[in-house]
């Protein structure tokens, strides 16, 4: 087994030698390319001096020619290694060209210059750079970049590169070239290029100073009418950064450019984004209704980094969080300005509880900025994104709009051009607010979601409400014991004669007794700060009927233990002004009646076993039937909310609930429940179904998008009945449908319903023959059947890697089969035989040569695995064992395994 060293955050140093300036120059083959390379470089005095070598960063790279200072080097005169350049002895100042060749057709790893059907394009973050020529391929090493690049001009007539085109021009042979230059520093991570046979959508903003922007968009031709949604979304992103943050874009170019293979969402290399198709390419026939808020959301992203990660970046990749989680907080924000700002706190969460949550929890848990890594690549994490949005909330919670809103300012003003850190950003928030965030600095230090309990105690002589908080954080792999943190805890007080939340707190709200809670001066809510492990907060005056609202709009990214009763929950559910709330509520009662059915299920296999859990339907309450009722007919809430609020929770974030997870009696008990309710209240989901059905297929207005969200989760309830009638409603709905929303909704119940083979096969067929020629509603038609619960569907997902239409070189496609059944379908996955993990870990060990990036993160579905029973547990360790003694495994796949077996 070979071994990897980790890099440490305690073990920084700041760079031996600058690079001021480079120019680069890539003559472009179908069979090769030569880079040429010639840097500036200038020697860091403050760390480093005459006998100090100028290390460089590559990757596997064949190097052509070295000249120094107009000297030709020879090969003895420099160190090359599979990962290093070195010059042993260099002067303070001296320019420094190489000359190396590429075989851009033969990286399948996609990062560093590699093609994509037939575009040249690059992907340079977090350490692709080295792969294209050698560099100090690190944050923190800011340069001037020019690039020229020379194709053949009928195959590749489109050339860009970062910054303004400055030059071009046709040359010898049927070539032609194009000179840019970026007039702003940027470490090479930012370096983007691309080359191919691409058409253009073109449009124009005008910033608040009256600069007029070009905003170019570059597909491949076929997909030219499916750019307007995301130039749409790329003006909107414009207009609100300039309104809600201050920031104007400084170039007058901004270009985006979709290709089919990329390992990520997207890439926000200056002034030139480079996509992933999915997140670009929409119309109603061809993306679903996520897919428009998901292109919105991504193309917002990326723009935002222009400011928050370009133009101030990171000292060292351990900042990552510093540029990824306050850009998650801005396009979060962004998507709840522009649409429904309760329902996008919804997502956002679902998110943070299904995979943050876990991965705290498991063996690649890590603080928000982690201390080491193996492989970089592998800390794009749910901690750095979404739980380091969520710290970036808590301090615009803590500090209010306006005060976060001068931070801002501050930040932007100060770091201009500069690598910077988090701790540089917190006390930067310190001084503009006047607020200590001292003991608040721990959220970027400390791993593990915290715990919560929370203990409720009412003096109806006195009219006193007693709130008791205790914090507790889990030991792990990071730290032994936990310190206790700043959570700022967003509160109301919800009662029949008063349902304001506005009641005021007395008493003790900070351990020394004499400070008041903190009021946001834009909200209508209250923070109470909770910075010890326990505290007490007293209200005076308050109805013996009220119930605490606690951690409204989610304020703090914790676990919430509550002394709640199911009538509690439904009040609150019924009652509570905040929506976040209200549907929290709803999942508290799913939560404590799926508990309560699991038991039930576990108490009759215990005393039968030799049935099987598929033979028990224990009876569900009629108090969650009613609570659900009156959520579903509730004609004054957004639909879209009512669609959140009747989504049960997902057997993977059940299965959190437990040690060791039971699969089978969680799919069993999410099973009854759901065809309980639809067996209940077939009229009332058939009355909405018919009443959201008249939605335009076409509007892509919130209402329209609400109406098709309420519709699809109601004909998903009545899917689960699995009755011909059912079956025959499911599959009326396919046929009928107008849009891809519908369509593939409809295609994906038939699918997990126990409808005839044929009937399903047909429809399968059907939308196979309509759109096999479109690479991303193929990858829908993979998804939906990996995401099956049928009997045979391993067998099937094997076949489907078998198919004509997948490729493992393609992450997309790879995403829709793998990722999908690691991660999204833990009923197949955990299937108790082992096969599902078998397959997994053997296809894991074969993309490992094909794209290790993608192996390792398919690889983090065995994280869990001393979570479930003995014999489960058992079958992933040997794969795990397989996995990590496989010769010549990457440092990426390494990582990941060999934390969970030492976990």
């Amino acid at each position: 087994m070979k071994t990897h060293t980790p890099k440490y955050l305690k073990d920084y140093r700041p760079p031996a030698y600058w690079i001021d300036k480079i120019d680069l120059q890539f003559d472009l083959a179908d069979d090769q390319t030569i880079v040429t390379s010639t840097m500036k470089i200038r020697r860091n005095n403050d760390v480093s001096d005459k006998l100090t070598p100028l290390v460089l960063d590559c990757r596997d790279l064949d190097i052509i020619s070295v000249v120094a200072d107009d000297m030709v080097l020879c090969s003895a005169d420099y160190e090359l290694t599979p990962e290093t350049f070195t010059l042993p002895r260099v002067p303070e100042l001296f320019v420094l060209e190489i000359k190396n060749r590429l075989v851009p057709h033969n990286n399948t790893a996609l990062e560093g210059l590699y093609r994509s059907g037939r575009t040249f394009c690059t992907q340079c973050e977090a350490q692709g750079f080295r792969r294209i020529t050698c560099f100090p391929d690190r944050p923190d090493v800011m340069t001037l970049f020019s690039c020229i690049i020379t194709a053949e001009k009928k195959k590749y007539p489109v050339l860009l590169s970062n910054g303004n085109p400055v030059a071009s021009g046709d040359l010898d042979n049927g070539r032609h070239y194009v000179k840019w230059e970026d007039p702003f520093k940027k470490p090479s991570y930012l370096f983007a290029l691309v080359a191919g046979d691409l058409s253009c959508i073109e449009d124009h903003f005008t910033t608040f100073s009256g600069k007029n922007i070009t905003l170019k968009i570059f597909v491949e031709h076929e997909n030219k009418d499916k750019c307007s949604h995301a130039m749409k979304s790329l003006k909107e992103s414009m207009a609100w950064d300039e309104e809600r943050f201050g920031r104007e874009y400084d170039l007058d170019l901004y270009q985006i450019v979709a290709v089919n293979d990329f390992n990520m969402g997207a890439m926000e290399n200056k002034g030139l984004n480079i996509f992933n198709s999915k997140y670009v390419l929409a119309k109603t026939e061809t993306a679903t209704d996520t897919d428009f808020m998901n292109i919105q959301r991504v193309i917002a992203h990326e723009y935002f980094h222009n400011w928050t990660g370009n133009r101030i970046t990171l000292k060292n990749w351990f900042q990552l969080s510093l540029k990824e989680g306050l850009t998650v907080f801005r396009d979060q924000e962004f998507s709840s300005d522009l649409n429904s700002r309760a329902v996008q706190r919804i997502s956002d969460v679902r998110k943070l509880r299904t995979f943050q949550f876990p991965e705290d929890a498991g063996s690649m848990a890590h603080p928000v900025r982690p201390e080491s890594y193996i492989e970089m690549n592998n800390f794009y994490t749910m901690t750095v994104y979404e739980k380091g949005s969520e710290v970036i909330r808590m301090m615009f919670e803590i500090l209010g709009r306006e005060l976060f809103r001068k931070g801002m300012d501050l930040y932007f003003a100060r770091f201009d051009g500069q690598a910077v850190t988090t701790e540089d950003f917190v006390q930067i928030m310190e001084e503009a607010s006047g607020i200590d965030l001292s003991q608040f600095r721990l959220w970027y230090s400390q791993s593990g979601t915290p715990r919560i309990k929370v203990k409720r105690e009412y003096d109806s002589a006195n009219r006193t409400l007693t709130i008791h908080l205790t914090q507790n954080t889990p030991p792990d792999h990071n730290q032994s014991e936990k310190k206790p943190l700043h959570i700022p805890v967003k509160y109301g007080l919800v009662s029949l004669s008063d349902s304001n939340g506005n009641s005021e707190p007395s008493g003790n709200s900070e351990p020394n007794g004499n400070s008041e809670p903190h009021r946001n001066p834009e909200q209508n809510d209250h923070i109470l700060h909770l910075k010890e492990q326990h505290q007490t907060f007293t209200f005076n005056d308050i109805a013996p009927e009220t119930r605490p609202s606690l951690f409204r709009e989610f304020s703090a990214p914790v676990i919430i233990e509550n002394d709640f009763s199911a009538e509690d929950l439904a009040f609150l559910m019924a009652n509570d002004t905040d929506e976040f709330n209200r549907w929290d509520a709803a999942q508290q009662l799913y939560f404590m009646e799926l508990k309560r059915i699991i038991g039930l299920l576990q108490d009759e296999k215990a005393s039968n076993p030799d049935k099987t859990y598929n033979d028990m339907a224990p009876p569900l309450s009629e108090h969650l039937v009613n609570a659900f009722r009156e959520s579903l007919c509730n004609t004054t809430l957004d639909r879209a909310l009512i669609a959140q609020t009747i989504t049960l929770p997902g057997e993977s974030e059940i299965a959190q609930q437990y040690d060791p997870i039971d699969v089978d009696a969680i799919h069993r008990a999410r099973q009854i429940m759901k065809q309980t309710i639809a067996e209940k209240l077939a009229t009332e989901l058939d009355d909405i179904i018919d009443l959201c059905s008249k939605a335009d297929p076409e509007d892509l207005s919130h209402e329209a998008m609400a109406d098709r969200s309420l519709k699809n989760i109601a004909l998903s309830y009545i899917g689960s009945l699995d009755s011909t009638s059912s079956h025959q409603i499911i599959h009326k709905h396919y046929i009928n449908a107008m849009n891809m929303t519908d369509k593939i909704g409809a295609l994906s119940i038939l699918c997990n319903s126990t409808c005839e083979e044929s009937t399903l096969n047909q429809a399968l067929a059907q939308f196979h023959l309509m759109w096999r020629e479109d690479p991303l509603v193929l990858d829908k038609w993979f998804t939906v059947q990996a995401s099956s619960t049928r009997p045979g569907t391993l067998e099937n997902i094997k076949a489907l890697t078998c198919h004509p239409d997948f490729s493992w070189r393609n992450p997309n496609r790879v995403r829709s089969v793998m990722s999908i059944l690691g991660t999204g379908n833990p009923y197949i996955f955990h299937r108790k035989d082992g096969n599902g993990y078998a397959f997994f870990a053997e296809k894991i060990i074969q993309l490992d040569k094909i794209n290790s990036q993608i192996a390792a993160r398919l690889a983090g579905a065995f994280n869990h695995w001393k979570k479930y029973d003995l014999q489960r547990r058992t079958l992933m360790q040997q794969q795990l064992e397989i996995m990590v003694n496989t010769p010549d495994l990457s440092r990426d796949v390494y990582e990941i395994v060999s934390k969970a077996l030492s976990a």
